[in-house]
């Protein structure tokens, strides 16, 4: 019991060290820069930067300068003080605000924690970069491949990366620049699980990433990981705690995040508002519209790599796909039809997903013969892939054309397809 009283205190501890290097971030300082302003409010020369990395890793609890951490982060000091006695372990106490909720993502323990023999070689920025290239090139073939040609390459890869972290040597820089690849990896391979039919898999690599992508203090990557991971709550059961992770997530990456990062995200939350039914609909309509917003916001702010393929036509797809939810067709139908008209047609399972939607919004539309010939080329795109969500959406547009089995073209799509609607799950 001791023992998992300890275990607890350090996951507190690394919790509050990362909600405190969250506030150091969002005032644009450094952790010198920290250093010395608490040096020159308090008139002492005691705290350095290695000092404020050991609170930020966990080590230590700054307990006695709540009061100087306060003025110089711009947040109320009994904040700061609710964000201790959670330390302490007072079961009344929080993580102020998105904190708590990404707190609850996190491992136990530390599973990037590097070993205290360390076997590997040193390692410099050519193995960070060479990593870097193939997460990336994990993300192009995710373009063209499904969840299930991936997974056991992408798994291998993070397990790998985690194993390099963890057991070789490098700089402060190297290490940080690991982490963040860790943590983008961490979201391809959650992603490509997800597609799979593999939920537990992915969460297991998004609360990973998170961790990663939080310790190298990268804001926007631990956004996109969270909001992925409410993404998949939403579709799965989850719709509640899938909107407070996206709201989590868009709080997370801040005002000065990029602007495709922040378009992303405002999607991510108006999906989880859709999937909320009928009830939230204002809500997901207002943040599709922050969504076109901030796609044009910050644009001298540089662009992740990983947000490569966000534009305003992906963002109409998924105005298109809310409108579809909220059984709007009239709405949904131009723009499905506009965006697929110009749609890459290498990408076979983004064709599927689109498709599925538009036979939905036709049928909604009382265009049920349109629907079922919509119906059919999802049918033929997902033929050969190994998605589980091209499957599951087929499910849905089966099951929506039941309606029209009157209708002669439905009905033989029914007849001919409709075995597919008994598959699992």
């Amino acid at each position: 019991m001791a023992a998992e009283r300890g275990l607890m205190g350090d996951d507190r501890r690394r919790q509050f060290g990362l909600y405190l290097a969250g506030l150091r971030r969002r005032t644009g300082k450094s952790q010198r820069q920290l250093a010395a302003l608490l040096c020159a409010l308090s008139g002492t020369a005691s705290i350095t930067r290695n000092e404020v990395s050991r609170w930020e890793r966990g080590g230590r609890v700054p307990e006695a300068w709540l009061p100087f951490l306060a003025a110089v982060l711009h947040v109320p000091e009994a904040q700061l003080q609710q964000a201790v006695s959670y330390v302490r372990g007072d079961r009344l106490a929080q993580l102020p605000g998105a904190a708590q909720t990404l707190a609850k993502l996190l491992p136990p323990g530390d599973p990037l924690e590097p070993r205290a023999a360390r076997t590997g070689r040193r390692i410099g920025v050519d193995t960070v970069t060479g990593l870097a290239g193939r997460v990336h090139g994990l993300r192009l073939a995710d373009d063209v491949l499904s969840g299930g040609d991936l997974i056991v390459p992408a798994f291998r890869e993070l397990s790998a990366a985690v194993t390099l972290h963890r057991e070789s040597a490098y700089s402060d820089d190297v290490g940080r620049a690991l982490l963040v690849q860790i943590g983008e990896l961490a979201q391809i391979a959650g992603w490509i699980a997800s597609d799979a039919g593999r939920l537990e898999d992915a969460e297991r690599a998004y609360r990973l990433g998170i961790s990663a992508a939080r310790q190298a203090g990268d804001g926007p990557l631990v956004a996109n990981l969270a909001g992925s991971l409410a993404y998949q709550w939403s579709n799965t059961g989850r719709e509640g705690e899938g909107v407070d992770l996206a709201r989590a997530a868009v709080d997370e990456a801040g005002e000065d995040a990029p602007g495709k990062t922040r378009a992303l995200f405002f999607d991510r939350v108006a999906w989880a508002h859709t999937k909320m039914g009928r009830t939230h609909s204002q809500e997901a309509m207002r943040a599709l519209g922050e969504a076109h917003d901030a796609l044009t916001s910050n644009e001298g702010a540089e662009e992740p790599l990983w947000a490569y393929w966000v534009s305003r036509e992906e963002l109409e797809v998924m105005d298109a796909r809310v409108y579809t939810e909220l059984h709007r067709p009239l709405r949904a139908v131009p723009l499905l039809a506009d965006v697929l008209d110009r749609y890459d047609a290498t990408h076979a399972r983004e064709l599927a997903l689109y498709r599925s939607w538009l036979a939905v919004a036709l049928a909604d539309a009382n265009e049920p013969e349109q629907a079922a010939a919509e119906a059919l080329r999802v049918i033929e795109l997902s033929g050969d892939l190994t998605s589980d969500r091209t499957a599951s959406r087929t499910r849905v547009v089966l099951e929506r054309l039941r309606e029209y089995d009157d209708v002669p073209e439905v009905h033989t799509v029914l007849a001919e397809h409709g075995h597919l609607l008994l598959a699992e799950s």
